[in-house]
């Protein structure tokens, strides 16, 4: 058996993962993501089902016994994903190649999870949600969401974002190395590449265009941000907290 089959094999157990928090930060697992390339560089294109793709990387199949609900209509996990038990996906949806989803964890319709991303337990990936992927560079960090994240429908979430613990997404926020967060409560700005902190509430915000573009100034245009605008306290429901806020 090869490098790269045995490392495929044990990312959909989950006995590796193609990225770990190390001393508390999340990092690349280099040599996984080197496997998954190896794979595609292996792999042979054949007719399935209508479609055509490498043939070592075909959809997975699960069974009623693992406790995965994977609702018809469209849905497809790849070869190399992890999807633990308690899982539901709604259709369509798409889990790429290296993701790991863990047990609990709510996957509405018309969402990607990119390659290689993280979503911890019991999160909720609303309708539409677009988790980004990356496979190259491979010391790149995916997208992370952890554990009891609700995220918000048509929310795009890319560029290595990191949501902590707890955090809740307003529905359309676009989270990525290029869009500002700004803590409202703390009176902060969130450093590039700093995670969304637990329990957090975002949605989405606007401020002034550079003050060095006069013509955008005195069109009064504005540019996307995100904004934290509560926390949530250890009783409180994701839920609700969005309806009282967004009133």
């Amino acid at each position: 058996m090869s490098t790269w089959e045995i490392i495929l094999n044990k990312l959909e157990t989950g006995e590796i993962r193609s990225a770990q928090k190390v001393d508390g930060h999340w990092a690349a697992n280099s040599g996984v993501k080197e496997a998954i390339l190896d794979a595609f560089r292996a792999g042979k294109l054949v007719e399935h089902n209508g479609f055509v793709d490498k043939h070592n990387l075909l959809p997975r199949r699960f069974a009623a016994g693992q406790g995965i609900r994977v609702v018809p209509g469209g849905t497809s996990v790849r070869r190399g994903c992890h999807v633990a038990e308690g899982v539901i996906i709604m259709p369509p949806s798409y889990i790429n190649i290296g993701a790991f989803v863990d047990e609990g964890t709510m996957i509405d319709s018309h969402v990607l999870v990119g390659s290689c991303a993280q979503i911890g337990k019991r999160v909720h990936l609303s309708a539409g949600v677009q988790i980004g992927g990356v496979l190259e560079p491979v010391g790149q960090v995916p997208v992370v969401v952890e554990d009891e994240a609700f995220i918000g429908a048509g929310t795009v979430i890319v560029e290595g974002v990191q949501v902590s613990r707890r955090a809740v997404v307003a529905p359309g926020v676009v989270l990525s190395r290029g869009i500002p967060v700004y803590d409202c409560v703390r009176e902060r700005r969130l450093a590039p590449g700093e995670p969304i902190p637990e329990n957090a509430v975002v949605v989405a915000g606007s401020r002034p265009l550079n003050s060095r573009l006069a013509w955008a100034r005195e069109n009064g245009l504005q540019a996307a941000c995100a904004l934290i605008v509560k926390y949530r306290d250890e009783k409180s429901d994701a839920s609700l907290e969005l309806e009282d806020i967004l009133r």
